[in-house]
């Protein structure tokens, strides 16, 4: 009995060893495929970026301009990785109208039956999906954008082509975001809910034209050149 029970105890010691010493071997051999990717954070200049939009109706069309205030791309070695925007939804304006006209479509596009920017006074864009074209060329379209858009409070999945590069520094990117405004509630004259409207029928689909202009981050560079410190120190 006694020699038996040795014998158990043995292997169960025997058992132990094998496994913390297998644990630290296998961790380590993993640990480089593990490596943690360098992001570089670029900030949208928001003086230097634009955002323009048009509105078509059956008599013709309208188009203006919205501030950004705010916005990020990132990226992996000049590889696009992620982004967002905030829109200024106060700042839209109208571009091909004068006077009284241009001041009372303002003011409509402002209102609850379209953006009713004094409850939702931003809108943003936030990248979830990217999706390279092989053999782009430089300044051309080379991703296929997958993001949420978020206008009064409503999120909906938009997919568009996109041109974003990084050139001296300076990340660009443009592209035209299209979205169907009936489903973030904006529904006033939509030939898909109301019937007989005739000329005063206003398409669904709204364009957003995209011009980002963006520079990397201080604070990135910052925490680059520390860590590359911190890593020489250790070594």
């Amino acid at each position: 009995m006694k020699k038996t029970l040795l014998s158990v105890l043995v292997a169960a010691s025997v058992g132990a060893t094998a496994f913390t010493t297998l644990a630290p071997a296998k961790h380590e051999a993993s640990a480089p495929a593990k490596a943690a990717v360098a992001i570089q954070t670029f900030k949208v200049v928001t003086s230097e970026s634009k955002l323009g939009w048009i509105g078509r109706k059956v008599t013709g069309e309208h188009n203006g301009d919205l501030k950004l205030t705010s916005g990020t791309i990132l990226f992996d070695r000049n590889a696009l990785r992620g982004g967002s925007f905030v829109m200024d939804m106060t700042s839209i304006t109208c571009n091909d109208l004068q006077g009284n006209s241009n001041k009372n479509l303002v003011n409509h596009l402002k209102a609850d039956d379209f953006f009713a920017v004094d409850k939702y006074p931003t809108a943003n864009f936030l990248i979830t999906n990217i999706a390279p074209k092989a053999n782009a060329k430089v300044g051309s379209t080379n991703f296929i954008v997958t993001g949420n858009l978020t206008i009064k409070g409503i999120t909906n999945e938009i997919v568009f082509p996109a041109a974003v590069w990084v050139k001296k520094g300076v990340a660009t990117a443009t592209g035209t975001l299209k979205f169907d405004r009936t489903k973030f509630d904006i529904k006033f004259r939509s030939g898909n809910f109301f019937e007989n409207l005739g000329d005063k029928t206003i398409q669904d689909d709204i364009e957003l034209k995209i011009n980002l202009v963006a520079k990397e981050e201080v604070v990135t560079k910052v925490k680059k050149e520390k860590a590359g410190k911190e890593k020489v120190a250790k070594s």
